[in-house]
């Protein structure tokens, strides 16, 4: 299973590489259309602005495409699954990619933010993603803005002040708020649980 990390230039791939090649990933870190396009699956990583995430996703065009026709499994991490949705209002009105109904808006002003650490999650829907993995186990978050979507993409949550999309998932894509490369055990499931899902 080959797996393109798209390097949007916005943080160190370096933990999400390592993650998806324990899990039995092999692994590119595509910097380029071109580098990405023969890849079985692609992750959106997960770390800086949503306006700067979509203006570097401009120099992936054949790849979105790719992912909006739902020809290829994507995963989308932090940042990466909000930019699956519709808009964000992180530092104004920004339009994302619209696989996703829903917008992202900032945490509640009655917590601490960035909302950083390990949270648990409750599950509520089943599905191959979740193999092996029960209520309340642990996984690494940091982030201050979330996800306001329909229930019926949702595969798990946290409570941070604020019930949050934990796990989304709709036809080819899938999102984690959290970090599944920093969250130890349970993520390193939740990875090797991504890539059978790629083969289905």
């Amino acid at each position: 299973m080959k797996v393109a990390i798209l390097d949007l230039g916005l943080g160190n791939l370096l933990s999400i590489r390592r993650g998806l090649e324990r899990a039995g990933g092999e692994v590119v870190l595509a910097s380029s259309e071109r580098e990405a396009s023969d890849a079985d699956a692609v992750v959106i990583p997960g770390v800086g602005a949503f306006r700067d995430g979509m203006r570097a996703l401009e120099s992936f065009g054949g790849v979105v495409e790719a992912i909006k026709s739902g020809s290829r499994p994507t995963l989308g991490v932090c940042l990466g699954m909000q930019l699956l949705f519709e808009k964000s209002y992180e530092g104004g009105e920004y339009q994302g990619l619209g696989l996703i109904s829903g917008e992202v808006v900032r945490l509640p002003k009655s917590v601490k933010v960035p909302h950083m650490g390990w949270n648990d999650i409750t599950l509520v829907k089943d599905s191959p993603l979740l193999k092996d993995l029960n209520p309340r186990d642990y996984f690494y978050f940091v982030h201050s803005y979330y996800c306001r979507t329909d229930e019926d993409v949702v595969l798990a949550t946290t409570d941070y002040g604020v019930e949050i999309p934990a796990i989304v998932e709709k036809k080819n894509l899938v999102g984690t708020q959290f970090h599944p490369e920093k969250s130890g055990k349970k993520g390193l499931i939740f990875l090797k649980n991504f890539l059978g899902w790629c083969r289905r």
